[in-house]
């Protein structure tokens, strides 16, 4: 694929790194107004860094736009003329629906809006994508660049914003968990640097265990949880406290919070 990164920040650099690694590209094209921020990706063979955006979508057939939010119609509608039906247009930009980008450019181009988390600067995003109809047919485009980029799940838009709450707020949900491991850690005896390691293998560990299996958490639950044992005892204890109902209590303000900012912006 010839694809083009417009706004080479640290989102987009994450995204041209994981291209890179995996060989994942024909052509790419970078494109920001201080290049001395891309100089890593100077010498890299097919890569071509520039503050021509015009040039990078001429020359490109799948075009990521990784802007901040302001700049965002602005940047749409100064590519306008040379956007074609054939370019793939992706979206990472938070609250910025298809239909206001079918509104500057038109609603026959092929529009996908892709939603990934900081996850992605180490290859694990779990990103969510969504198009509008003329571009259903190019969804397998989008996934297959973010899922060398992580995991990737097609969902229709509407559910975006609740995705932004699960897996981009999420990433902080957890780091909160992994830190509230580690003080325990920290209190049972270790010191506090062997104490998140014990604490972040152990979650990644139950992660991929659930990945790999399929099964369902409650199943590996019963794997270490014995009668009268200590684990469930810990288990019962976290529940008496709250831990399930103030994790999702948290979750469901923040995607209130995250309605009530879309309903200001517009």
């Amino acid at each position: 694929m010839k694809i083009a990164i417009i706004g080479t920040g640290n989102l987009g650099k994450s995204i041209a790194k994981g291209l890179i690694k995996n060989n994942a590209f024909e052509s790419l094209y970078l494109t920001k107004r201080n290049l001395d921020e891309l100089q890593e990706f100077n010498n890299t063979k097919n890569v071509f860094l520039g503050t021509d955006n015009l040039k990078a979508v001429k020359n490109s057939d799948v075009l990521i736009f990784a802007v901040q939010p302001r700049h965002f119609e602005k940047i749409l509608q100064n590519i306008q003329t040379v956007l074609t039906e054939k370019h793939v247009i992706i979206s990472t930009i938070t609250g910025f629906s298809i239909q206001k980008i079918e509104d500057t450019i038109g609603e026959k181009n092929n529009i996908l809006r892709a939603m990934p988390n900081t996850a992605i600067a180490v290859g694990k995003s779990m990103t969510c994508i969504c198009s509008n109809s003329h571009a259903n047919g190019h969804v397998k485009i989008a996934t297959s660049i973010f899922n060398v980029l992580g995991n990737s799940l097609v969902i229709p838009e509407n559910q975006m914003q609740a995705a932004t709450v699960v897996c981009a707020s999420g990433i902080a949900f957890w780091m909160r968990l992994i830190r509230a491991t580690t003080q325990a850690a920290i209190q049972l005896g270790f010191d506090a640097k062997e104490a998140q390691e014990l604490a972040m293998f152990t979650s990644e560990g139950a992660a991929n265990l659930l990945i790999t299996s399929g099964n369902h958490p409650e199943e590996e639950i019963d794997k270490v949880t014995t009668p009268k044992g200590c684990t469930i005892e810990g288990l019962n204890e976290m529940e008496h406290k709250g831990l399930s109902a103030a994790l999702i209590q948290g979750m469901v303000a923040s995607f209130n919070k995250i309605n009530t900012i879309k309903k200001e912006q517009i």
